[in-house]
C-alpha cells in the first residue's frame, strides 16, 4: 500500500521543504545507510530536498530483512516513493547505490512514464559493462571478512568489533548479494542527464568504466574525477556537493 507511512520507512534524515523546487534521493553504498548523507543538505541549495534512502536492515529499519536482489527492492522503492515524485526530482547513488539510482529510474519510466531530471551516478561502473570480479556475497565468514578488508571500505577498527561485525554482515552480505546477482537487460536510453563520479585512486572502477554511462542516455554526460579511492565519497565531500550544487542549479 502506497502511504505517507510508507515513504516515512524509506526515506531517513529527511527535512521536509515545502517551497523545494527539486527533490535529490540519496541511494547509499553497499552496507551503509542514509545517514551517510544526513548532512548533505547543508552543502546544497536552499530549494533542493534532499531525501536520503534507508534500505531495509540498517538504522531505524535493522529489524527487518534485507533484500538480496535488485528487483525486488527497485519494485518496493518505486512504490514507496511515488507519492514524493510530484514535483521535479534527481537521483544520487554511489556505488551499489547508483546502481539502484540506474534501475529506479527505468522502472519509473516503465510504471508511470516519469524520469528524473537528472541522473548523478558515483563510483560504479555502467551497468552494461559485466562483473570483472568473482561474487563475494556468499563465501565463509573469513573469506568474506579478507575481502572485506581489501575493498578498504569498512575502517580496520570496526572490522575488529566482533559483535558489531555480526549484526553488519548479513546485511553487507544481502547488499553484495543486490549487487553480484544483477544481471543487465537491455532498454531504450533514458532521455535524461547522466553525471559521472569518480576515484582518481579507485583501483574498482576505472575512468572508461565511468565513461561508459554515455551510452546510457540521449541526453548530456559528463564525468567528473576526485581525489580518492571508491569512496572518495566521504573525503573529498564538499567539492562534490559543490559540483552537485552547479548541476542542480540547472535541473529542474
Amino acid at each position: 500500500m502506497t502511504t505517507a507511512t510508507a515513504f516515512d520507512t524509506w526515506i531517513a534524515c529527511r527535512k521536509p521543504n515545502p517551497q523545494a523546487r527539486l527533490r535529490l534521493f540519496c541511494f547509499p553504498y553497499a552496507g551503509s545507510g542514509a545517514s551517510i548523507f544526513r548532512t548533505w543538505s547543508d552543502g546544497l541549495p536552499a530549494d533542493v530536498e534532499v531525501c536520503p534512502v534507508q534500505y531495509p536492515g540498517r538504522g531505524t529499519r535493522l529489524m527487518e530483512t534485507p533484500f538480496t536482489q535488485i528487483a525486488p527492492l527497485i519494485d518496493a522503492l518505486a512504490q514507496a516513493l511515488e507519492p514524493l515524485l510530484d514535483k521535479p526530482f534527481a537521483f544520487f547513488g554511489h556505488s551499489l547505490g547508483a546502481l539502484v539510482g540506474f534501475e529506479l529510474a527505468r522502472q519509473l519510466r516503465r510504471q508511470s512514464g516519469v524520469q528524473p531530471v537528472h541522473l548523478f551516478v558515483s563510483a560504479d561502473r555502467a551497468p552494461q559493462i559485466p562483473h570483472r570480479d568473482g561474487p563475494i556475497h556468499a563465501l565463509p565468514e573469513g573469506e568474506f571478512l579478507v575481502e572485506l578488508r581489501r575493498l578498504n571500505g569498512i575502517p580496520g577498527k570496526v572490522l575488529e568489533e566482533v559483535e558489531l561485525m555480526q549484526i553488519m554482515l548479513p546485511i553487507l552480505r544481502a547488499d553484495f548479494a543486490v549487487y553480484e546477482t544483477y544481471v543487465y537487460t537491455t532498454e531504450p536510453l533514458l532521455s535524461c542527464p547522466i553525471s559521472a563520479f569518480g576515484g582518481l585512486h579507485d583501483h574498482r572502477v576505472s575512468r572508461g568504466d565511468l565513461e561508459a554511462w554515455r551510452d546510457q542516455t540521449s541526453g548530456s554526460f559528463s564525468l567528473r574525477m576526485f581525489a580518492g579511492d571508491h569512496f572518495f565519497l566521504n573525503t573529498t565531500q564538499p567539492l562534490l556537493l559543490q559540483m552537485l550544487s552547479q548541476e542542480l542549479r540547472e535541473a529542474g
